[in-house]
């Protein structure tokens, strides 16, 4: 029997929700270009309740326990001696979400002898030290386009926001106030601006499609080059790197994992050949932008706004700098993870546990990881520096 370690963010301050806003989800039973959504044997859950938070527990426990194994339930994870480091000691599977990441570094992977799976409850398995995780034999599994979808309307969302200056003009009703002026001094028409997304995968081509009636010029570069048919549909102009396509980008967003060829790429000299006053959106990972940069671009008004919802470390402290900097949209690292998400990525967790258990193999588009290199569709998005 196998002890699960699950990792997941804290309950709503004022307690598990009694109620939800809706009452059901619309049925969606698979994702553009085909792929079906999880099809685990069964759930234990309500799709459109709160599963990320600790007392959601992925709607596990039911199964688990009936089948013998262990589930132990944490959201503490970063300090000293926290619940997840000693619970670790002995694991057999690692559940974690990029919301609220255990981070499985080499240190921690190496004190835990028995594991064996390191599953991500979402996309996104940079929170997990790959190379460590290759060089011991552990598979590392994402439920690969649950959040896709839910991520691209984050997007242009957070595009729109800027653009139109939305965050500072609802301020000015909460306050009371009424000054027109002060709302429009920085809202600008999305109609005719160049957008352009680093990387042109799931999550970046849907926010393609979802800005293309905008009536924008739409533009990409990606290691993996889209088919032609679609780059005439939705009149697309590729370019060969991030350099070369951001000086002719009025709205850049990061669509692209987290590796060695990413981490740190917006740094102060790639942010200095964007145009001046352009917009930043990163519902990637924080370190493929580089903290204080982004901070100075935005008070010395290179950047016109950055928004996003992925941070480093996460949860961020009181301290940061994206918490004070001007003209931001920051949320908490919330795009991936609303209701709708929540119910695909769950029972995508179970499908992989139940695959697991009964020795079959996993979905090739769930593995990152697998016997000691990368698989599936990590094979497609992620290096490594070994």
């Amino acid at each position: 029997m196998a002890k699960v370690l699950c990792v997941l963010y804290d309950d709503p301050v004022d307690g598990y929700p009694k109620t939800y806003a809706r009452d059901d989800l619309p049925k969606i039973d698979h994702y553009p270009g085909g792929q079906t959504t999880p099809t685990p044997q069964g759930i234990d859950f309500t799709p459109g309740h709160l599963l990320g938070s600790v007392s959601g527990e992925l709607g596990l426990r039911s199964y688990l326990e009936s089948q013998g194994h262990t589930l132990v339930v944490t959201s503490d994870k970063d300090r000293e001696g926290s619940v997840f480091d000693q619970e670790l000691v002995d694991a057999d599977i690692v559940i974690s979400q990029p919301f609220w990441p255990a981070y499985l570094t080499a240190e921690r992977i190496a004190k835990a002898e028995n594991l064996k799976l390191a599953i991500t409850a979402g996309i996104g398995s940079d929170h997990v030290d790959l190379d460590a995780a290759i060089a011991k034999g552990v598979t590392v599994a994402e439920v690969t386009y649950c959040n896709s979808i839910s991520v691209a309307e984050h997007v242009v969302m957070m595009t729109l926001s800027l653009v139109r200056n939305y965050l500072p003009s609802h301020k000015w009703v909460l306050d009371g106030g009424w000054n027109i002026a002060d709302c429009v001094a920085r809202s600008y028409d999305l109609e005719g601006m160049q957008v352009g997304t680093v990387a042109a995968g799931r999550i970046g081509l849907a926010v393609l499609r979802r800005l293309a009636p905008f009536d924008v010029g739409l533009h990409y570069t990606d290691r993996h080059r889209l088919p032609e048919s679609v780059e005439q549909e939705l009149g697309l102009t590729w370019h060969e790197s991030a350099a070369a396509m951001v000086p002719h980008c009025d709205v850049v967003t990061i669509n692209a994992p987290l590796h060695p060829e990413t981490e740190g790429l917006f740094g102060d000299e790639l942010i200095a050949t964007m145009k001046r006053g352009a917009y930043l959106i990163n519902t990637a990972r924080a370190k493929i932008a580089d903290r204080d940069a982004i901070d100075r671009a935005l008070r010395s008004g290179q950047l016109a706004g950055y928004a996003g919802d992925v941070w480093y470390p996460q949860p961020a402290p009181a301290d940061h700098p994206w918490r004070t900097m001007p003209h931001h949209g920051m949320t908490p690292h919330i795009s991936g993870s609303s209701l709708s998400a929540q119910a695909r990525y769950a029972a995508g967790t179970r499908e992989i546990l139940e695959s697991f258990f009964a020795g079959t193999p996993l979905r090739d588009e769930y593995l990152i990881v697998d016997k000691g290199a990368l698989a599936g569709v990590g094979a497609h998005s992620y290096s490594v520096t070994s």
